[in-house]
């Protein structure tokens, strides 16, 4: 009998599929978005380092979030991110949807992140 993929291993792969091509330099660093049922995260991440420069998240104790899986939870994350992003002197980024379809909480969180300064 035939069973379908987890939708979990799926996205895992669509994601490895799209960080073949995707990288974030010192220049123009990536800004990678997890979620899950409960939280959104995000951080923006110089790849030829291995480091990240700033990071968001709806678990944060003193955040501006109090429940994190909602649409007006990523969208106050995507502000925080990019206010976080322009006190680091980081003004454009590459747009890392982490293997998530491009709507509700992530199409959220990147328009808010735009709509505060990030340019991707």
């Amino acid at each position: 009998m035939y069973s379908p993929k987890p939708r979990s291993r799926s996205r895992v792969q669509v994601h490895k599929r799209i960080r073949k091509n995707l990288r974030g330099t010192i220049d123009r660093p990536r800004l990678a978005v997890f979620r899950s049922l409960r939280h959104i995260y995000t951080q923006v991440i110089d790849d030829s380092t291995g480091r990240t420069l700033v990071a968001a998240s709806s678990v944060e104790r003193d955040g501006p979030v109090q429940k994190g899986g909602t649409v007006d939870a990523a969208t106050e994350i995507g502000k925080l991110i990019a206010q976080r992003a322009s006190k680091a002197g980081i003004r454009q980024v590459v747009f890392d949807r982490g293997g998530h379809r491009f709507h509700g909480r992530v199409k959220a969180l990147a328009e808010a992140a735009r709509e505060a300064g990030l340019e991707f």
